[in-house]
């Protein structure tokens, strides 16, 4: 596995982070662990509300980001996007794409909407996300065991992420 991270701007004021990687399951499976509740729960958010097209949900992530998302597009086993915090100011969207590739399925996940002087965070917490993906899907369960909150990220996830920061400082912003 070898998660690929890019940043770009979308504006003078606010940009976007895109990181994909190949996984060793296929796509219905991948599929599942991005969009049910208690598989995303093994690695990246605690999710309740209406999962459908249109309806709302609420996530906290193990990065401690917690708030509201809507479901815009649900196109399985394909596609997903999100509007998370709509009609704030710190309204982005979460956009997912999942394909074939033989055997295996590529993820590619992209983050718009994101302040340009943070994006080496964001960067570096999908980067984590994703590498957390794999290791849930290699021990079909959960990687945090010691939980996270709306306060308190959990620990593993917040010290790979402090490991990762200064290679996304690094990395140019297309």
């Amino acid at each position: 596995m070898t998660t690929i991270g890019t940043m770009r701007t979308l504006d003078h004021k606010r940009g976007a982070v895109r990181v994909e990687d190949l996984y060793d399951t296929d796509i219905s499976d991948l599929w599942e662990a991005c969009t049910a509740p208690e598989r995303l729960a093994r690695w990246l958010a605690q999710v309740s509300g209406d999962l459908h097209v249109g309806g709302t949900v609420q996530l906290t992530f193990t990065s401690t980001w917690t708030g509201p998302a809507r479901v815009e597009i649900c196109d399985s086993p394909h596609h997903l996007l999100l509007t998370t915090e709509p009609g704030t100011a710190d309204e982005a969207q979460i956009e997912a794409w999942l394909t074939d590739e033989g055997s295996r399925t590529r993820l590619v996940v992209e983050e718009r909407g994101l302040p340009v002087d943070t994006l080496h965070f964001h960067g570096a917490g999908w980067q984590v996300h994703l590498e957390d993906l794999a290791h849930s899907l290699r021990l079909d369960g959960p990687v945090h065991s010691d939980g996270w909150s709306t306060t308190q990220a959990s620990t593993n996830w917040h010290n790979r992420w402090v490991e990762l920061i200064p290679d996304y400082q690094a990395m140019a912003v297309q």
